[in-house]
């Protein structure tokens, strides 16, 4: 699985992406599962409430599907922890 994800917006405006393989990573067996959580709730309706200034923004693409996109604050488990192991960035 190819896994794709872009993060933008945030209180500096600096866009990050990173790309992650997951038959060349030792943990891309559980990236895989996190992803398909992302994909498997993107149709549920947003815990992110209202915008809040100087949010992040984020676009998760995974193979040829279609990008699913989800805003912090209001990550939920498996986008948290898909961001970051994919981003390398802990929260």
């Amino acid at each position: 699985m190819h896994i794709r994800l872009l993060r933008s917006g945030g209180l500096l405006g600096v866009s990050r992406r990173a790309e992650a393989d997951t038959a060349a990573r030792p943990d891309g067996a559980a990236l895989e599962g996190l992803a398909y959580e992302v994909l498997a709730a993107a149709d549920e309706p947003s815990r992110s409430g209202p915008g809040v200034p100087d949010a992040s923004h984020y676009t998760l693409t995974v193979d040829d599907r279609p990008p699913v996109e989800f805003t912090d604050p209001g990550l939920t488990d498996a986008q948290l922890q898909l961001v970051e192991r994919v981003l390398g960035e802990g929260y």
